[in-house]
């Protein structure tokens, strides 16, 4: 296997889009990284893994799968070396990466819209809370277009006349 059988292989799982992070080819699904080629130059290619899925894969092929140095290794980044992977064993990984980031994109979504419900409900609740959101946003709509802050973007961006 090679960084074309990686990208090809990444990008046939649903949703993946290829991207770039710092300069690497990247995978993502939900606008969040799963894979990457960032270390392509050393013959790997790289998942996002929680630490149990990179120990079973280690454990099921040594000589294939190794941690990323340091704390991102620690909780689950793993290298793929290309050259000794299959087709299988890489589809496999790239799929157990990218499930897991589809997993944590459905969590986020679930938790930020749980905590939205929060904040309306207790709104709701307290009447005194409607009034101070109301002047904080009242506060910041008048300091965001006082005078002093039209001039300010003015003179940033160049249009003055």
């Amino acid at each position: 296997m090679d960084a074309a059988d990686f990208r090809r292989i990444a990008l046939s799982l649903e949703g993946a889009e290829e991207g770039s992070h710092m300069g690497a080819a990247d995978f993502r699904v939900g606008g969040r990284i799963f894979a990457t080629l960032a270390s392509v130059s050393h013959g790997f290619g790289n998942l996002m893994l929680t630490p149990e899925q990179q120990c079973a894969f280690m454990t099921d092929a040594p000589d294939v799968f190794l941690p990323v140095a340091g704390g991102w290794g620690k909780n689950g980044a793993t290298h793929v070396r290309l050259a000794e992977a299959n087709e299988e064993m890489l589809f496999g990984a790239l799929q157990a990466a990218w499930r897991l980031r589809i997993e944590k994109n459905q969590m986020a979504r679930v938790k930020a819209t749980n905590s939205a419900r929060l904040r309306s409900a207790a709104r709701a609740r307290n009447p005194e809370m409607q009034v101070v959101a109301r002047q904080r946003k009242a506060a910041l709509r008048e300091k965001l277009t006082s005078p002093a802050a039209l001039e300010s973007v003015k003179k940033r961006y160049g249009l003055d006349e």
